[in-house]
């Protein structure tokens, strides 16, 4: 009896330390495991895929590289650039990076593809971008497009895999093929719950690029981090994702980007509130938009918008929070304020017509979420085969 007393402790105390969090001090990122890929790289030729937060603990990816005797020919940047500073949308040119010497080539704008020039020369891509694990942020469809043509041109892609904050969620519609752009590419629902390493091999795995090639893909994962980590990302990934909470509340005000909502853009907590200057009587919070660094131009520039504070206010786990989009569209519609202002570019960001058509219809939070249920559960299924963590 007491052996087997025994044995139950042991295996009530392993399931209990699965279950618990794992913080972001004891996570060892792909690029902080220096020894399972630096044996990779010697001889090769390297282009990198990098940004802000492609750092090795306080040393960026590039200088640690540089300094450990390895020859970078290259460097891609992807949108906001290789020191994370431009805005959402803008284009920017090929440069040098100053310190190093090396050329970094654009692929935002109208390139978002390495052409076969681009990688004349090259043995190895290193790709190392955090990721939020919404789908219409665009590092998930840049990857896309630096698998396609490093398949194209035989040229090895190595992931170096870094946490998704969001990695406890998986829900909200899934794209539809008539509506796949740059802000989504793939059937995948608007929060898929993968690393971005994960999410490569998904990409492989279902024949996604163009005429089912297969890109050479190794992905070096993250040490200490499972789907129960929280994870608070040590440098923010774009301009207008300054912190935790900001990154956990995207993917649900994200869809105010195609409205006449503002996110709190040219403040100093966007995506941390949203509000509208029509709104005065509907609330008490009150914040005005002006240009800074990463929104130069807001919404409401410089006019008092009123509306919600969500600083304080945790995301829901595990959920695409919908409660907000619906309050704003109910006060818009009592004051006939025009809410979809650029209803093409929400149809984009849900994947679909079908968000945008059930609110007008006034349906419940429920009933919208029964209509992506099935399609929701294909992809948990789909996804099962390509999980690292």
């Amino acid at each position: 009896m007491n052996t087997l007393l025994s044995l139950l402790f042991i295996l009530m105390s392993v399931a209990s330390c699965a279950q618990k969090e794992i913080k972001s001090s004891d996570i060892i990122t792909g690029a902080e495991r220096t020894e399972a890929y630096f044996n990779l790289l010697k001889g090769k030729r390297l282009a990198l895929v990098v940004n802000q937060t492609s750092l090795v603990a306080s040393t960026h990816l590039v200088d640690t590289l540089v300094r450990s005797g390895f020859e970078i020919s290259k460097i891609f940047a992807l949108e906001h650039g290789f020191r994370g500073e431009k805005e959402r949308g803008e284009s920017f040119s090929n440069e040098t990076d100053d310190a190093t010497g090396i050329p970094i080539a654009s692929l935002y704008g109208k390139k978002k593809k390495p052409a076969q020039e681009d990688l004349e020369n090259i043995d190895l891509v290193l790709f190392d971008i955090q990721d939020v694990g919404a789908r219409f942020y665009t590092y998930i469809s840049s990857l896309h497009y630096i698998m396609e043509a490093c398949a194209e041109f035989n040229v090895e892609l190595i992931i170096l895999d870094r946490p998704n904050p969001n990695i406890d969620c998986v829900d909200g519609p899934v794209l539809q093929d008539e509506y796949m752009s740059f802000v989504g590419m793939h059937e995948v629902p608007v929060l898929y719950g993968m690393t971005i390493g994960e999410y490569g091999k998904m990409i492989n795995g279902e024949s996604w690029l163009d005429k089912s090639l297969k890109c050479k893909l190794s992905v070096i994962n993250c040490a200490n981090f499972t789907r129960n980590s929280v994870y608070d990302l040590p440098v923010k990934p774009s301009p207008n994702l300054p912190s935790y909470n900001s990154i956990r509340h995207y993917p649900s005000l994200c869809f105010f980007e195609g409205t006449d909502v503002s996110v709190g853009r040219g403040t100093d907590f966007p995506f941390e509130c949203f509000g509208h200057p029509a709104w005065k009587s509907s609330t008490d919070f009150e914040f005005t938009p002006r240009p800074q660094t990463g929104a130069s131009k807001p919404l409401h520039n410089l006019v008092p918008c009123y509306g919600f504070d969500l600083r304080d206010i945790p995301a829901q786990p595990g959920k695409l929070d919908l409660q907000w989009l619906l309050r704003a569209y109910a006060i818009s519609k009592d004051k006939n304020i025009r809410f979809f202002t650029n209803e093409s570019f929400f149809d984009l960001l849900a994947g679909s017509d079908k968000l945008r058509l059930d609110i007008i219809d006034g349906k419940t939070e429920n009933e919208i979420r029964q209509s992506w249920a099935d399609e929701l559960e294909r992809f948990k299924q789909l996804r099962i085969k390509y999980l690292i963590y």
